[in-house]
């Protein structure tokens, strides 16, 4: 249940009524709101003074649900909005890892040939192997800083374990939650007591309640910025590197109140793939696309058969706008 209490509700009174009802307190718009879980259905008599207005929700999407709030709530990215009203589609591209100052630095400048402001690029690699390449850790964050600080871009970055979200809430304007690190709740928390905005990538066998759940996490810590990520679901199909769920972002898009991006790169596995994937996803109406660039994929120290060279993201970037004209859209 979501209680908005009384604008003559204080502060003091309003903690005193979480305690009650087991819930979290949030301000909205300058309004006190408690959170309880999904299972409250009735407000006991004697509290009924104290509350404005109230929604009974049939499960833990709460916050979340368009149940609770019809129009697509507004995230920040840097200069760029997304969700609400804006229809515009953001394209993030950028590194797998950030390897060195030479390979980053390409990146941005790729983007700001193309008018683009948000850079991507991973520090700290959560690998399925250890021998694999792990990231540059917090020397990667540092040359991300500069990147910002030299092209005034907007950077976003993984935190693979809550071990380190400071240095990644420190560094980086957009925190993103990988796949493999969705339900870590150290991170989760962490990240519901900031205002920078919080994109959260699906768990490759996560359902979908599952995965907004996570978005609730940040959402009932006070951290309204936070976007959904599809990156693609783990099947029986093995010629592809995971499914793009498509008819999931539909749902998403139907029943939930957070802007949705997608990741074709990561769900095709292979670069030839991925700009055709890329069009279908702007097809739908997202909010944006998260897009894996290398100067010289070969050479790639991370999935290197998914990233696109600098080239084929240029004419990527150049053919998407007409498909999101086509839908209403923009690319920004």
């Amino acid at each position: 249940m979501i209680i908005k209490l009384r604008q003559t509700v204080d502060s003091k009174k309003a903690e005193e009524l979480a305690l009650v009802f087991k819930a979290f307190h949030i301000k909205e718009n300058e309004c006190s709101t408690l959170v309880t879980a999904s299972s409250l259905k009735e407000i006991p008599i004697q509290y009924q003074e104290f509350i404005d207005e109230f929604w009974v929700l049939d499960n833990d999407m709460q916050l979340s649900s368009k149940k609770y709030r019809k129009e697509k709530r507004t995230v920040n990215f840097g200069n760029i909005q997304i969700g609400g009203n804006t229809n515009n589609t953001i394209l993030i591209g950028g590194p797998c890892s950030v390897e060195s100052e030479e390979q980053i630095r390409e990146s941005s400048q790729l983007l700001m040939k193309l008018g683009l402001s948000a850079l991507r690029g991973g520090c700290y690699k959560p690998r399925t192997s250890p021998y694999s390449f792990q990231g540059l850790g917090l020397e990667g964050l540092k040359l991300l800083a500069k990147m910002r600080e030299e092209f005034g871009l907007t950077v976003i970055t993984e935190a693979r374990d809550a071990t380190h979200i400071d240095e990644i809430i420190e560094y980086t304007d957009v925190i993103q939650i990988g796949a493999k690190a969705m339900y870590d709740q150290g991170i989760l928390r962490a990240c519901a007591k900031i205002k920078k905005p919080v994109l959260i990538k699906r768990g490759f066998g996560t359902t979908l309640q599952e995965f907004v759940q996570a978005a609730e996490f940040v959402l009932s810590g006070g951290n309204d910025q936070v976007i959904l990520c599809e990156r693609g679901l783990r099947t029986f199909e093995t010629a592809t590197r995971f499914t793009l769920d498509l008819c999931g972002v539909a749902w998403l898009q139907e029943h939930c109140n957070l802007p949705v991006i997608l990741d074709p790169s990561h769900a095709m596995g292979y670069a030839y793939g991925v700009p055709n994937l890329a069009r279908a996803c702007v097809a739908m109406g997202i909010d944006g696309l998260l897009i894996e660039a290398h100067p010289n994929p070969k050479v790639a120290k991370s999935d290197a058969s998914q990233q696109l060279n600098h080239d084929e993201f240029e004419e990527l970037y150049r053919s998407l706008h007409a498909v999101a004209y086509s839908v209403g859209y923009k690319i920004v």
